[in-house]
């Protein structure tokens, strides 16, 4: 693959470092980028070259000395068939890591070629004298080729997989060395693996991130170097079993594994590179969501007497499987016990860095809130995280369930790549106590020979669940039968070897003035505030914790943590700036107790209440408006029972059928005069599929487009209310339906919330 430079226009960050580059582009100020500005996060204005992502990026096997190269780059756009621009600066700058369509990368555009150049020092200390030196990418997307003075030392495909490239031969004997890295990523007009990135971003459809979105580093090595650590345990046994691969061994090398906690040695075993040691670990401590005790591990590679090489680890005693409970339903076990989890879908996308959190800090307040919001559980929705993500997973103590990132995977060649990238995800990130279960394929997207990549999942890994699809096209295999359903979940039902759970539900929408992507949004189901948020969000908890117990699930998935872009069905905006509902209700919904939970009390009943009222209704167009209030003779109208639609429709509860293409209701209720004296605490409570206005007494009460899939809670208008009085009163629907189930009933409910404590 060959590349050259283009010219373009400098646009970069606020601050460069002199001593970054040979050749720094001129400096624009952040909010120039494009000529207006964007979405930024708190942590945004804190970034510098000289602070940009500066911890160690790989926690479980961490080396004391190592340099990090994140910063300012010169960068340029490239063509297919270009050379590298080796010696020759370039006209841009960009700031490593931020992926060039992002904001804080200083080019805020979309690019599929480029080239990056800068120049480093090797230091001079002990450390790197004499020494192996390694080159690390923790991601780059999608393709990319590496030069280091002018020779390549390697080239690697997989957007989300480290890499590594022993630079040593190619090093100058010292001063300056120049360091070109050449990427390409096709986005969606490729095959490869590329979750939810497209060109032409809409919907659930986000920006593309291409180039480097990880942290880069060199790092000294001996000859003789410890090269991965794979670790499980054995949480029954108190057993830690521990592989450290290794190079430039021999036989008579030999590798030395201490495991510790703060003061002292719990278990320690010296044996050979490339075999398995099971080292047990006094009074063995599990870790949980509840306790995430880990567990300090150094391992070290050597001859004679000699260690060459050491690094340091660390582990936690978990362990999960599928199991029945004690009436015989199939749950997920950790630890030996069934444990109920719950969490959000986590696309892990950022306004302001895309792919690539805006700081450390960034990463671990997603983990924080999460937890905060009473979650134990997140999956990490067709994005694989840098390996920081994970360390604060494990540390904080958060459940993951680890999407594959979709692709296309039309072509034998892309099945390959999916493959191969599939294996890299879990060679890279099995090490980590969170998470426990791997999702295969999400919604049909590149599905393909589900069985066998599932089997092959399992070999790989077999203490880790597998889900072979989360959502629409289960192929009986795996550990889990998983359902989405939006808004209301709709729970599957375990079997005698997997278990249930809802891998999606939810996505209840509310967009924040000041704090959105653009003026354009959307939401699964939209609320009009954080307290219909928050009541909705209740209703919808005490489905799952019902379906908890009848069918049986044992997880659920909340779409989502955060909006990202158009989208707008986070608990959190977009810039991670404002929590949409009462966080405190939402924690505690999460967790089973209603206990502050909104109080919804049937005012008018609707059909799920059981009470099957009689409406008038007509499949003809009424003429005139007066058909909407009192006083209108509906003699000539037909009668039937709540609700009115086809079998089969989501959440429906049929008493009368209707299938035609519109629909007029009406019917009389009697209203209380105390609950007339109160009506700022009534709401209309409706399920509609699919568009209906709703009138209250002749004057507009809502108006709802698209369909919901079950009832839901919704503020009526002002002057809707101003109308309700004690006595008789009338509640008037206009429903259209194009395709598909169609239903529509409605009711009164009154709000209570109880007495803060």
């Amino acid at each position: 693959m060959r590349f050259t430079a283009i010219g373009a226009v400098a646009l970069v960050l606020n601050v460069l470092s002199p001593a970054a580059l040979d050749d720094a582009a001129p400096v624009a100020s952040q909010d120039a980028v494009q000529g207006a500005p964007r979405l930024k996060t708190r942590w945004a204005d804190a970034v510098t070259p000289e602070s940009v992502h500066r911890e160690y990026p790989r926690p479980q096997m961490a080396r004391e000395h190592w340099l990090c190269l994140n910063g300012a780059w010169q960068f340029a756009e490239a063509q297919a068939d270009d050379e590298p621009p080796v010696g020759r600066p370039l006209p841009q700058t960009i700031l490593v890591p931020f992926p060039p369509e992002s904001l804080l990368s200083g080019i805020a555009r979309p690019v599929e070629r480029a080239w990056y150049r800068r120049t480093f020092e090797v230091p001079k200390g002990l450390a790197w004298k004499d020494n192996r030196v390694l080159l690390n990418f923790e991601a780059v997307d999608w393709e990319a080729v590496v030069f280091v003075n002018g020779r390549k030392v390697g080239e690697h495909r997989g957007g989300y997989d480290p890499f590594t490239f022993d630079i040593t031969e190619a090093l100058l004997p010292g001063g300056p060395q120049e360091l070109i890295v050449g990427v390409h990523d096709p986005s969606d007009a490729g095959d490869q693996p590329r979750g939810k990135q497209v060109r032409r971003p809409e919907g659930i459809w986000y920006t593309p991130t291409t180039g480097i979105w990880g942290t880069v580093w060199l790092e000294p090595v001996p000859a003789m170097h410890i090269t991965g650590l794979r670790i499980r345990t054995d949480a029954g046994q108190g057993v830690v079993c521990v592989t450290a691969t290794a190079a430039g061994t021999d036989d008579d090398s030999w590798v030395h594994i201490v495991v510790t906690v703060p003061g002292r040695t719990v278990g320690h075993m010296r044996g050979k590179p490339n075999e398995e040691l099971r080292i047990r670990v006094e009074n063995a401590r599990r870790w949980s969501p509840e306790s995430p005790y880990l567990y300090s591990l150094r391992a070290s590679v050597g001859r004679g007497a000699m260690p060459h090489d050491a690094v340091e680890s660390y582990f936690g005693m978990r362990e999960v499987a599928i199991g029945p409970d004690e009436q015989g339903v199939t749950r997920i076990l950790l630890n030996g016990k069934p444990y109920f989890q719950m969490g959000p879908l986590d696309q892990g996308f950022w306004p302001d860095g895309l792919y690539t959190a805006p700081s450390d800090e960034a990463l671990r307040y997603d983990v924080e809130m999460t937890k905060k919001l009473g979650f134990n559980m997140t999956r990490k929705h067709v994005k694989v995280e840098p390996r920081r993500w994970y360390y604060w997973a494990d540390k904080l103590g958060l459940l993951v369930w680890q999407d594959m990132p979709s692709g296309n995977n039309t072509t034998p060649e892309s099945r390959r790549q999916f493959e191969h990238e599939l294996t890299r995800m879990i060679e890279t990130h099995r090490n980590s106590p969170a998470i426990i279960m791997w999702v295969v394929f999400n919604e049909g997207w590149g599905q393909h020979d589900t069985e066998r990549l599932t089997a092959r999942v399992k070999q790989l890994d077999p203490t880790r669940l597998v889900s072979n699809a989360s959502g629409w096209t289960d192929k009986n295999c795996g550990d889990v039968l998983d359902y989405h359903a939006y808004p209301a979940p709709v729970a599957p039902q375990p079997s005698a070897t997997r278990a249930a759970v809802v891998g999606e539900f939810g996505g209840l929408g509310l967009a924040v003035a000041g704090h959105r992507w653009r003026d354009e949004h959307w939401g699964y189901q939209g609320v009009g505030d954080g307290d219909e948020l928050t009541m909705q969000y209740e209703l919808l908890l005490r489905q799952i914790h019902e379906q908890k117990e009848r069918p049986g699930i044992s997880a659920a998935v909340y779409t989502q943590l955060a909006d990202v872009e158009l989208e707008c069905n986070g608990l959190l905006t977009y810039d991670r700036a404002v929590v949409k509902g009462d966080a405190e209700r939402i924690a505690a919904a999460n967790r089973g107790d209603f206990s502050r939970a909104a109080r919804l009390e049937p005012v008018v009943a609707a059909a799920d209440a059981g009470e099957a009222a009689t409406w008038a209704y007509t499949l003809e167009a009424p003429a005139g408006a007066d058909w909407l209030g009192p006083g209108f003779d509906d003699a000539g109208w037909k009668r039937g029972p709540a609700g009115f639609g086809t079998r089969g429709t989501p959440g429906a509860r049929i008493g009368t059928e209707w299938s035609s293409a519109e629909i007029w209701l009406r019917r009389e209720f009697e209203l209380p005069a105390e609950a007339a004296a109160n009506g700022a605490a009534l709401r209309l409570w409706i399920h509609h599929d699919e568009d209906a206005e709703v009138y209250i007494n002749g004057a507009p009460a809502a108006k709802l487009t698209g369909y919901a899939t079950a009832y839901r809670v919704l503020p009526i208008a002002a002057e809707a209310l101003s109308r309700l009085k004690p006595g008789r009163n009338v509640l008037a629907i206009h429903c259209r339906q194009t395709t598909g189930g169609q239903y529509i009933d409605a009711g009164l409910v009154r709000i209570s919330l109880p007495p803060a404590p």
